[in-house]
């Protein structure tokens, strides 16, 4: 009889054991939280010197404005965006949200609660799998690197610090200098003629420029400059290159006629490319290039995604 009693309390333990060591970690939310479809940017938006865009973490109170549903799932997720699959929309319907953290809460656990609002407010499903996707490796050229090595004394005064907003150095209409919040500080001014767009990134290290690139050329850039440290580089793209991305990704109407640009001077094996000879020509000068490649990714696969959330 007692080593009947034993057994069972031995078997009682072990099956406790095991059900304590398989308990879901708590879900993390949001205390309260307000969401809505963002209003578009209009010229007079811009021109009145800042727009409310990016994330920003301040103690418990969260502010994202003007970012689309792309952004989020990317931020919720802690991916690139090429890992994400959905739905258009995600990358053309921007949003504005506010919340606020429980108390005792850190910054870290915001993607967290990230999700879990778009899971509830917006029917978020997904899975996960890999998948073999087209990429570039950005490599240094036979030349050897041509980046300038970035050096703090050398900064501006006045220089973007990460406010997570879009503001306007110089007038409207010239010099942009953007900070999305991640770090990636750039400058962005337009020709005299219009036809193509001066872009400076400053402070930023290979993999992060690599992010920059990612929306002119529209696929995965993995870095094998094998490049340590900060750089300061810049890259001039035409409006016809920058309008055939826009159009390959839906922003533009597909009848939309771009101007600008020049000759092809793409490799062979980027010829049927969206990107132009823009970006090759600025690498170029970097003593950069990029080489298409073939390598499996983790992937976000959206499922289920309402474009407009349940009510605040």
């Amino acid at each position: 009889m007692s080593k009947r009693i034993s057994s069972a309390v031995a078997c009682l333990a072990l099956t406790a054991g095991a059900c304590f060591a398989q308990a879901p970690k708590p879900r993390l939310e949001f205390e309260v939280a307000s969401v809505k479809v963002a209003e578009l940017p209009t010229p007079a938006m811009v021109a009145s010197g800042k727009l409310h865009a990016g994330v920003k973490v301040d103690n418990a109170r969260v502010d994202i404005g003007l970012t689309a549903m792309l952004g989020l799932v990317q931020k919720a997720f802690d991916v690139k965006q090429y890992q994400i699959s959905g739905p258009d929309w995600m990358l053309t319907t921007p949003y504005d949200i506010v919340a606020k953290m429980p108390e005792g809460s850190t910054k870290d656990q915001m993607p967290q609660m990230l999700l879990s609002l778009l899971e509830d407010r917006f029917g978020l499903k997904y899975h996960r799998e890999k998948k073999e996707q087209s990429v570039y490796a950005l490599v240094v050229d036979k030349g050897g690197s041509k980046l300038e090595p970035f050096k703090a004394e050398g900064e501006a005064n006045g220089a973007v610090t990460g406010s997570n907003e879009i503001a306007i150095s110089g007038k409207p209409g010239q010099s942009q200098t953007v900070s999305d919040g991640t770090g990636l500080q750039q400058t962005v001014t337009p020709s005299p003629d219009g036809k193509s767009l001066h872009i400076a990134f400053r402070k930023v290290p290979v993999t992060m420029l690599c992010d920059g690139l990612f929306r002119f050329v529209g696929r995965p850039i993995v870095d094998l400059t094998e490049l340590k440290g900060d750089y300061n580089a810049a890259l001039d793209i035409s409006m016809a290159d920058i309008i055939a991305m826009q159009k390959s990704l839906g922003l533009v109407p597909g009848g939309a006629a771009p101007t600008g640009g020049g000759a092809d001077t793409r490799p062979a094996d980027m010829a049927s490319d969206s990107f132009g000879s823009s970006v090759v020509e600025s690498l170029k000068k970097l003593g950069l290039k990029l080489e298409s490649r073939k390598t499996p990714v983790d992937m976000i696969i959206i499922d289920k995604l309402e474009k407009n959330p349940t009510a605040n």
